[in-house]
Formats: structure tokens, sequence, C-alpha cells
């Protein structure tokens, strides 16, 4: 499975992307905007355990951002459960060297696009942090529409942060 951007390749993972993950994953810049779930420092440990994995998912949710054969960063669909059941969580992140090249502007639109029609939902959510006005820029540029701000609703680093609620809905 593949979808395929203009710089970039989002596709499945493979045993040999364990270097790679955790080379760009392994920076306190990525990690000050994402969940305390995501590990800082990103060990080879960490980077084995999330590709082993991700090699189970099925359906295939959860993607590689992929530079010229090398994993630069990672997108993909948490499929929640009960009442939330048709509205997947939409998480990403992309190595510093990559920023502001538009790559996550347009893996979030392939990404949406897959899910809608591959995957048995009817919205998309996201969450971002407050201190990552960036992350709300690429989802207002594909297309999300900021739903709410959860006032104080996040503990980042020790700062209370609001979170900020994007989404987008099947058309």
């Amino acid at each position: 499975m593949e979808l395929r951007g203009t710089n970039f390749v989002l596709r499945e993972w493979r045993k040999d992307d364990v270097t790679s993950l955790q080379k760009h994953a392994n920076n306190v810049n990525i990690n000050s905007f994402l969940l305390d779930r995501f590990p800082n420092p990103y060990t080879s440990k960490a980077a084995r355990r999330w590709v082993a994995l991700m090699l189970q998912q099925k359906p295939q949710v959860n993607f590689a951002i992929d530079v010229r054969g090398f994993v630069v960063g990672v997108i993909g669909l948490d499929m929640r459960e009960d009442v939330y059941r048709k509205s997947p969580l939409l998480g990403y992140w992309v190595g510093e060297a990559f920023w502001g090249r538009g790559i996550m502007t347009e893996a979030v639109k392939l990404i949406v696009d897959y899910g809608f029609k591959n995957l048995d939902i009817v919205r998309i959510q996201a969450g971002v942090l407050s201190n990552n006005p960036a992350s709300m820029r690429v989802l207002e540029k594909a297309g999300f529409i900021k739903e709410g701000i959860l006032r104080n609703g996040i503990v980042k680093n020790e700062l209370i942060l609001d979170e900020h609620i994007y989404g987008i809905l099947k058309t």
C-alpha cells in the first residue's frame, strides 16, 4: 500500500525502518508537540517496538513518511471504540529537517482521502497543542475546521497548554 505525494510516499512499514525512524524521532523539538506517550529520548528499542507493532496493523491506518527510501516521519489514524468508532484521531510528525516543505499538508490530505474511501468513518479529528501554530496551519490548509479550544486541557513539559480541536467531515 502506497500513497504518493509530490516528493514523498506514505507507505507500509518495513523491518528495516528502525534506524531511520529513530534518527528522525529522537528530537526534543518534535517531542514537545506530541503526547507524552511519544518517547523522549526516542531510542532504538522504542523504534523497534513501534515498527513491530506497525507490521501487525490491520487495516492499515498508520503510514511511514518516506523520502528517498528513508522514514522521515509518521502519519496515522488512531481508530477509537465505543461511541467514537466512526471518528478516528489523526496524528503525525515529520523530522525537523523536513519542516516547511509542504510535506505534512499534502500527507494529511492523502490520509484523509484514504480514510474516507477505505474505512467506515464519518469524520477525522485532530488535537493540537497551543504551542504548535504550524500544525494548526497544516490542518487548516488540508481543509480541517477548528471546532473549539479546550482551555488548559494539556500539561506538556510542565506547561499548562490549550488544546485546539480540529475536524473534517466525510462529504
